[in-house]
């Protein structure tokens, strides 16, 4: 095996077009194209995601060459995301990942969305060690992973209706907030009180998690008040609804820490970028004696230097995939 290997990461699977490149297990870049288009939707629309991912492919991958400082011809292996996600992006991702292998006579690697999340804890410094639990949160996954080893991971809770990520917008949407109303939800929640409101948290036992409850109480509530309560208190119910959301991930993630007598603890995903989940983990950890681990903001949505860093280690297992091998909209490791 050469000692040099790199590897382009394409990432494809909802509205983000990005590209990197991993030279031993190094990122030298990491390029990823927004989608503007989908906010005046109020959600990614599948179709416009597809064909914006063919419109901003070439130029991306071209940009993350340049800015790594190398040429095609020194790829090692091609890899992107095989699933889960929007089938026509996945589509879009996978058929240039392909064609570009073949021109360069080099092989695929078909990386797992979910598990390039996790691994992304091991671009930078400090990194995890085995075994560890990883919550991953993110609009469409919301789950709690043991890690045994960078290809050995188990589910061991799921959300068993909607993702945290989803309660996040949909929750932001009843406040008529724009899209994608995450991150604006937290923004500001951070000015608001969190003890304002009170809000359902289901319980549905062992380490899985439910968000619809969420979801209904606050659509009952909000349809109580008056026409101006919304905007006379708009901090305060953003604030009170991301408590809610992160005292229900975090009660799991405690549960999964005594069961397994595991004090490595780690988050990923799009809402491992909320600030009041990363807080919470930190004190929490700091409280519980947990070794914790936040990925940095550009490692938390959706980038290929998460895909590559995964198809690094694929690699090094031989873990290659056939050229007929097909994107899965919906893919369980």
């Amino acid at each position: 095996m050469s000692k040099d290997i790199y590897i382009l990461g394409i990432e494809s699977s909802c509205d983000d077009t990005s590209a990197a490149i991993c030279y031993n297990g190094k990122i030298l870049s990491n390029i990823t194209a927004s989608q503007k288009i989908h906010e005046e939707w109020g959600g990614v629309v599948p179709e416009l995601a597809s064909r914006a991912h063919q419109e901003n492919i070439v130029p991306v991958v071209d940009a993350a060459f340049k800015r790594a400082g190398i040429t095609p011809e020194k790829l090692s292996a091609v890899a992107f995301t095989r699933g889960p996600g929007l089938i026509g992006s996945l589509l879009v991702g996978a058929s240039f990942a392909k064609s570009f292998a073949m021109a360069l006579e080099k092989p695929i690697i078909a990386t797992h969305h979910m598990v390039a999340h996790i691994l992304a804890h091991f671009i930078d410094e400090p990194k995890p060690a085995f075994p560890f639990i990883c919550l991953t949160v993110s609009g469409g996954h919301t789950q709690l992973v043991l890690v045994k080893n960078y290809l050995d991971m188990e589910i061991i809770g799921t959300t068993v209706d909607d993702a945290a990520g989803e309660a996040f917008d949909k929750t932001a949407k009843m406040l008529g907030l724009a899209y994608p109303g995450g991150p604006l939800l937290d923004k500001l929640a951070q000015q608001g009180n969190a003890q304002a409101f009170t809000f359902a948290q289901s319980s549905v036992g062992e380490l899985n998690f439910s968000f619809s409850g969420l979801k209904t109480s606050v659509l009952y509530f909000l349809q109580k008040q008056a026409p101006d309560f919304v905007e006379k208190n708009l901090s305060d119910l953003c604030a009170s609804i991301q408590y809610t959301i992160v005292q229900m991930l975090m009660k799991q993630l405690i549960k999964a820490s005594e069961q397994y007598n595991i004090r490595e603890i780690a988050i990923a995903g799009g809402v491992s970028a909320n600030s009041g989940l990363r807080q919470s983990i930190a004190q929490t950890g700091a409280e519980l004696g947990w070794n914790t681990y936040i990925p940095a903001f550009q490692y938390c949505t959706d980038n290929a230097a998460m895909i590559a860093i995964t198809a690094y280690f694929q690699f090094l297992e031989n873990d290659f995939a056939a050229f007929d091998v097909s994107p899965l909209a919906r893919w369980q490791f």
